[in-house]
């Protein structure tokens, strides 16, 4: 997008190329429960919408001194965007998305306060310390649950029944084994998540082998763990899909931890999401969720060609 257009700025500060990252996460929360999809569901969508993009505006927001030395050519530095405006539009989309939570129930807006919460601390105070990639990887996990309590808050429809998963009676409260699978979802999300912001904290500057080699071995794991259960074949075939975006990029960073590769391996990280929520929801027996999710890599690798998701 031309850096010079207004929309193109905003595109560019809102980082629109990863919010592609971002319906997964919901989807896949609702298939640990092995739940169809929705209207909570759709709404703890439009609340992690609206959330992740407060994010990223408050991030440059709180990092436009610094962007001013490493990244002059952002949005705020640059002046397409004055520092109010920005900060502004993190207000607001932040009410969005806990009014939108709030519509799902008390236990949606329950988490999805704890995800504002989190988001606000990283970008303000955290994201500088060791806390960073831990505050990281629980806005992730917390992302996934906002999709399963919203969900089980306004379950109206039939259970979907998985390979692994027995059928459920509409209006069902969620049995421990449910919110235990949907916990290991989060888990393996936030695992990911984490090491990704390890390796991104050394985008500007470059680094060691060390991070590109931790996140690619971080990868595996989460792919052998999302893969194998319930035995359904597509989960297998998509948590290779995942293990593969990242392994290359990372891979290449490790070898020359450059600026250049570091970001690049950072970007394959967060395209990763989408396969990897994919693997999530076949996990548990709901193939067309997962193939839903998957539509959305294409869209993901077409933007960041536009505006970079890091």
């Amino acid at each position: 997008m031309r850096r010079g257009g207004r929309i193109g700025a905003w595109a560019e500060l809102l980082r629109v190329s990863a919010l592609a990252t971002v319906p997964g996460d919901a989807l896949a929360g609702a298939a640990a429960l092995g739940t169809r999809p929705n209207r909570g569901t759709l709404l703890a969508l439009g609340s992690s919408l609206c959330l992740y993009e407060a994010g990223m505006a408050l991030n440059d927001w709180a990092d436009r001194a610094e962007d001013a030395l490493d990244r002059p050519h952002r949005p705020l530095p640059s002046g397409r965007i004055r520092p109010g405006a920005a900060l502004a539009a993190s207000t607001a989309l932040t009410a969005a998305g806990l009014a939108l939570a709030a519509r799902a129930g008390r236990a949606p807006l329950a988490v999805a306060g704890a995800l504002a919460a989190t988001v606000w601390s990283y970008d303000l105070h955290l994201k500088h310390t060791r806390l960073g990639p831990a505050a990281m990887a629980t806005a992730r996990a917390l992302d996934l649950l906002l999709g399963a309590t919203a969900t089980s808050a306004r379950h109206t429809g039939p259970a979907t029944r998985g390979a692994d998963l027995p059928a459920r009676l509409p209006h069902t409260v969620p049995s421990p084994a449910a919110w235990r699978r949907t916990a290991a979802s989060a888990g393996l999300l936030g695992a990911h998540t984490y090491a990704v912001t390890v390796v991104s904290r050394h985008e500007t500057q470059g680094g060691a082998a060390t991070a590109p080699l931790v996140a690619l071995a971080v990868a595996a794991g989460v792919a052998a763990a999302a893969g194998r259960g319930g035995g359904a074949p597509l989960a297998t075939v998509l948590a290779a899909d995942y293990a593969r975006t990242p392994a290359t990029p990372l891979l290449h960073a490790a070898l020359n931890p450059s600026p250049p590769l570091t970001q690049r391996a950072v970007g394959a990280g967060i395209r990763a999401l989408v396969p990897l929520q994919a693997t999530l929801a076949a996990r548990f027996g709901a193939p067309a969720t997962a193939l839903a999710v998957l539509t959305l890599a294409p869209l993901a690798r077409t933007l960041a060609r536009k505006v970079s998701p890091t």
